[in-house]
C-alpha cells in the first residue's frame, strides 16, 4: 500500500507531503490541486505500462494529457524539473524530472530509493526499467503502480455497443470507463474478493456486479451478448424482471456511471490501486451515500481506493461506514485542499487533514469543507 506521496514544484504545489491510507479522500475547491495527485500517479502509471524501459516521463498518453513541461512544472520556483516521491511498507522512492519548458516529456536526472536495502543514489542513469532500477526486487512496486485502475470523472455515457478486446491488453476499465463491459464479459465467472460478495448471489464477477448495481438501482439484471465476427458487445439493462432488457441509453446515466466503479472494485486484486475521480456524478444523493460505504468496504477488503470529491454524501457514507464498523477511521485520510493563491495570501495551509473518530465524528471542519449546506440553512433563517 502506499503510504505517502511526495511533490515539489509540480503544477500548483512547491512542496506537498500528503499521506495515504486504505480509504483516501481529497477534497476541497476547484483548481486546489486535487487532480493533480491523482495525475501524478496515474503519469508513473502510464510511463510504466506504456514505455517501460524508457528514460523520459512522458507526459501525454492513453490515461493522461499533460501538455509540456511548462504546463506541469511550477514557472516561477521549478524552472525545467519537479520532484516526485512515494513511499509503502518497501521504501521510499523519489524520482527528479526535467526538460525543456516546450518540450512533452521529461528526461530521468536523478533517482534514489532507500528502506529496502542500500540506498541507492543515480544521477541521470543509464537504464531503467519501469522508472526503477532491473531488479526482481522492485517489480512489487513497479507492479502495483502498473495495474493501477484510473477512473476519471468524464466517464463514457450509454452506448449501443461497446468494444470487446483482449484481456490481456485491457485489464482494467479505462480511464473514462471505456473497457468496463469488456473487462465484465470475458471474467465473468472470475471469483470476486469474498470480503466484497454479497452472499445471496454467485461470487463471480458478472453476478456480483449485477447484485451490486441491484442495491444501487433496484431490480437492476444485467445481460451481455456478443456481436458475431464483430469483437463488439452489447449491454442490455433491466430495473424490473416485468420489463425487457433495453438499450443503456434508455436507462439514465445514473447506471453507465456507476457501472464502471462497480466493475473496477470488483475486478480488483488484494493490494490494488483504484483512482476515481468524482464518483458522485450523475448519482440521487442516497446513491451517493451508499457509494461512500461501498468504497469504504473496497477499501476494507484490501483494495487501496484514493478518491477526489466534492460530496458530502460520499464523506457521509464514509462516515456511516465507519459508524457501522465496516472501516477503522485509522485506514481513512481526510485531506481538504485550498487554492495556492489562497494559501500564498492568507498564509493557511494549502492542505488540511481532518482526523474522524470511530463514530464517524470529524474533528475539525474548516471553512469551505463540506459547509455549505449550514450556510446556505444561516442564511434562509437570517442569521447570515
Amino acid at each position: 500500500m502506499l503510504t505517502r506521496i511526495d511533490l515539489q514544484y509540480f503544477k500548483c504545489f512547491s512542496l506537498l507531503k500528503l499521506s495515504l491510507s486504505p480509504l483516501t479522500l481529497l477534497t476541497g475547491a476547484n483548481a486546489s490541486g486535487k487532480s493533480s495527485v491523482m495525475q501524478t500517479l496515474v503519469l508513473l502509471h502510464q510511463k510504466i505500462r506504456e514505455h517501460e524501459w524508457s528514460l523520459r516521463l512522458m507526459l501525454n498518453g492513453v490515461s493522461v494529457r499533460l501538455g509540456t513541461v511548462a504546463d506541469v512544472i511550477d514557472r516561477v520556483h521549478g524552472r525545467r524539473s519537479c520532484e516526485i516521491a512515494l513511499m509503502d511498507h518497501m521504501g521510499y522512492f523519489r524520482w527528479n524530472f526535467s526538460g525543456e519548458r516546450d518540450e512533452m516529456s521529461m528526461a530521468v536526472k536523478h533517482i534514489s530509493i532507500s528502506g529496502i536495502a542500500d540506498v541507492i543514489e543515480k544521477d541521470e542513469p543509464e537504464l531503467l526499467h519501469h522508472l526503477l532500477p532491473d531488479s526482481p526486487l522492485y517489480y512489487p512496486f513497479a507492479e502495483r503502480l502498473r495495474g493501477l485502475t484510473y477512473l476519471t470523472a468524464e466517464r463514457i455515457g450509454p452506448r449501443e455497443y461497446y468494444s470487446f478486446e483482449d484481456p490481456q491488453l485491457t485489464p482494467v476499465v479505462g480511464s473514462r470507463g471505456e473497457h468496463a463491459v469488456s473487462v465484465l464479459h470475458s471474467g465473468r465467472d472470475e471469483q470476486v474478493l469474498k470480503r466484497l460478495a454479497i452472499k445471496d448471489s454467485p461470487q463471480t464477477r458478472l453476478r456480483q456486479v449485477e447484485a451490486r448495481m441491484n442495491r444501487f438501482f433496484p431490480g437492476c439484471e444485467l445481460a451481455i451478448v456478443e456481436v458475431p465476427n464483430a469483437n463488439t458487445v452489447t449491454l442490455g439493462i433491466r430495473t424490473s424482471s416485468g420489463m425487457d432488457f433495453q438499450r443503456p441509453v434508455h436507462t439514465g446515466f445514473g447506471l453507465t456511471q456507476v457501472l464502471p466503479i462497480v466493475v473496477a472494485a470488483l475486478s480488483a486484486s488484494p493490494g490494488g490501486l483504484l483512482l476515481i475521480e468524482n464518483p458522485e456524478v450523475h448519482l440521487h444523493p442516497a446513491g451517493q451515500a451508499m457509494m461512500g460505504e461501498f468504497l469504504a468496504e473496497v477499501a476494507a477488503a484490501g483494495v487501496q481506493v484514493i478518491l477526489e470529491t466534492h460530496s458530502d454524501h460520499i464523506l457521509n457514507g464514509v462516515r456511516r461506514a465507519v459508524k457501522n464498523k465496516t472501516l477503522s477511521p485509522d485506514n481513512i485520510a481526510l485531506h481538504f485542499f485550498r487554492p495556492r493563491r489562497e494559501h500564498e495570501q492568507n498564509s493557511v495551509a494549502q492542505v488540511q487533514s481532518p482526523a474522524m473518530d470511530g463514530e464517524g465524528n470529524i474533528d475539525i471542519w474548516p471553512e469551505g469543507f463540506f459547509d455549505q449546506f449550514d450556510k446556505d440553512m444561516n442564511f434562509f433563517a437570517g442569521w447570515s
